[in-house]
């Protein structure tokens, strides 16, 4: 499907009090797949968008920051991880990122909704980039929540790149997913979520937070600043069975991203050490005692 929208904008629908409408210059696809609504169009300032129920997914101008930040942050504080699981992600960004990282030998993609891989190996190659079809990717078309319930496949790193918890990413959110995700890591493993923009979302921080601290020995938010996420700065969750990992040392961490060679372009050894500095309202988010 190629055609022109009437009205040239398409709104977003995520929080109650506010709304942002952005213009579609050529609509790409509008339909709907097993799971969800999807639409892709062509946006003068963003680059092509992907909105799934009304909701950003994607654009291709600033897609790095969230995909760098999810996948680098957790992978170079680990510094040994070998097999890696990412839930959702289906765009191919994070699984991109991922497979920059040499010593990783595999990386998992469980993704729900085939339609999504398909229309973004068609729609955003150079988001993927090759990554699907990478020796090292292992992609599974499954629920999250069944997958890491049943698999009998360890993880160093888990990243669930998920949509908002409405919808089908709603049980990507609760507590009984998160410790089938303890189960499936290795010991010292890291479990990496999306956790929205704290400004709008408090409760989903908020919930997060007593959640992770319920089952891991260490957990903590860090923050990134994507502007298709409207309202400020983005949040991931994090979780693991030791605090080592988050207290690398800032030399461990530059030695790692340069004997890794990534040519990153958010991402740097310094930002790492400093995403885990929270304003103090999303500290009080995790604790109202901050």
């Amino acid at each position: 499907m190629d055609r022109k929208v009437e009205d040239r904008w398409v709104e977003e629908t995520l929080h109650r009090g506010f709304r942002v409408r952005l213009t579609a210059d050529r609509v790409l696809f509008d339909s709907e797949t097993e799971h969800q609504r999807l639409i892709i169009f062509e946006n003068a300032d963003f680059g092509r968008v992907m909105m799934l129920d009304q909701i950003v997914q994607l654009t291709t101008k600033d897609e790095f920051i969230y995909h760098e930040m999810m996948s680098h942050v957790p992978l170079f504080a680990h510094g040994k991880a070998r097999k890696a699981l990412i839930v959702g992600g289906g765009d191919g960004g994070v699984l991109r990122e991922c497979l920059r990282h040499p010593e990783l030998k595999e990386v998992t993609l469980c993704e729900i909704d085939r339609g999504v891989i398909d229309l973004c190996r068609q729609h955003f190659p150079e988001v993927s980039a090759g990554a699907y079809d990478n020796p090292r990717t292992r992609i599974v078309i499954a629920d999250g929540t069944r997958f890491v319930a049943e698999t009998e496949d360890r993880f160093d790193v888990i990243m669930i790149d998920s949509t908002d918890p409405v919808g089908p990413g709603a049980v990507l959110f609760t507590r009984e997913f998160y410790a089938d995700c303890k189960r499936c890591l290795t010991p010292g493993g890291i479990l990496v979520t999306q956790n929205g923009v704290p400004f709008f979302q408090p409760d989903e921080l908020g919930n997060t937070a007593g959640r992770l601290r319920s089952l891991f020995a260490d957990t903590a938010f860090y923050l990134a600043a994507v502007p298709t996420y409207y309202g400020g700065f983005m949040a991931f969750g994090w979780g693991s069975d030791s605090a080592a990992p988050r207290q690398a040392a800032a030399a461990d961490i530059a030695r790692r991203w340069q004997a890794a060679a990534i040519d990153t372009k958010y991402y740097t050894p310094e930002l790492h050490l400093g995403c885990f500095a929270l304003p103090r309202f999303v500290r009080r988010l995790m604790d109202p005692a901050a």
